[in-house]
């Protein structure tokens, strides 16, 4: 389903398909994570990508009980973006030899996983409001909060250590 469909009709049309959307980037991340751990080659990445499969696999139990809360079927719809991003990382990751340098785009292509999905979590909390939700946007603030740390982390461990080994 396209973001501006015809089947978009409501706010809460719209609120379905950017839940729907997160828990398929989820889902993704979730299965690409894995094949980041075994390319890094720095033990502190190795450790944060660790550290972020775990949460991931707390974020998509939380967008499971988000959509219980409405009343809709845990369902996923396909996410240009995040197949674009992983695509990207893919790519670049398999064209680069120095393990220094892998490491440091392997954060950078994980940042980029960050930041799309703070926009998405940020989004989903502001309609959750709107719509009355108090209770889905609580959880939703927990999985932004656990993306704000693991972006900065991501930057202090680029800034003082991937970034000059490369």
């Amino acid at each position: 389903m396209a973001l501006f469909s015809k089947d978009i009709k409501t706010m809460e049309d719209l609120y379905l398909h950017m839940l729907q959307d997160i828990y398929y980037a989820e889902i993704q991340i979730e299965k690409t994570l894995p094949k980041m751990i075994d390319k890094a080659s720095e033990g502190a990445l190795r450790d944060a990508f660790q550290s972020h499969l775990q949460e991931t696999r707390g974020h998509v139990e939380r967008l499971e009980q988000v959509f219980d809360m409405i009343g809709e079927k845990v369902k996923g719809t396909t996410c240009p973006a995040i197949d674009g991003i992983i695509k990207e990382t893919e790519e670049v990751s398999g064209e680069i030899a120095d393990q220094n340098v892998l490491d440091a785009a392997l954060a950078a292509a994980a940042q980029a996983v960050e930041h799309y999905e703070i926009t998405r979590y940020g989004t989903l909390i502001a309609w959750s409001q709107e719509l009355g939700r108090g209770d889905c946007a609580t959880l939703l603030k927990q999985t932004l909060s656990e993306e704000h740390a693991a972006d900065e982390k991501l930057s202090d461990l680029a800034e003082a250590r991937l970034n000059k080994a490369a």
